[in-house]
């Protein structure tokens, strides 16, 4: 039994709880055995190693998955500004004079929806100046 561990451990390169599963015995026992085997420390040693460099392999490989998503992302979110100036230039430059729905539009909070009324009423506390519209009615 010790000559399959120690053979499943060093030559099929096995983990001592693969070990003890493929067996059916406790893995302390595996542990046990592979302890007094004069290899075992610098073959553990070899492992952690590895284990380590295969670590960080897949953090980088996750960390450039990761990276290339959010520029996906971000381009997303570029395009769909660029999208909205387009529209904004083209209705500030449609006319010499801004209907009262688009200037709401470009000002939203400072307007506030008033139910009863059906319109939209500016916020006294904001300063209005004359030309800006103090209530904006909704069209049928």
């Amino acid at each position: 039994m010790e000559n399959k561990i120690v053979d499943m451990y060093f030559n099929k390169q096995m983990k001592p709880v693969e070990i003890a599963r493929a067996l059916q015995i406790k893995k302390y026992k595996v542990t046990r055995v592979l302890q007094k085997d004069t290899r075992y420390v610098e073959e553990k040693q070899k492992r952690m190693i590895i284990n380590k460099i295969n670590h960080n392999e897949k953090t980088k490989d996750y960390m450039k998955r990761k990276r290339k998503f959010m520029q996906f992302i971000n381009k997303i979110d570029d395009l769909i500004l660029k999208n909205m100036h387009k529209q904004a230039s083209f209705e500030l430059s449609k006319g010499s004079k801004l209907s009262d729905m688009a200037y709401r539009n470009w000002n939203i909070s400072a307007y506030t929806y008033d139910k009863c009324n059906r319109r939209f009423v500016f916020k006294n506390e904001l300063g209005r100046s004359a030309d800006v519209p103090k209530y904006i009615k909704l069209r049928k």
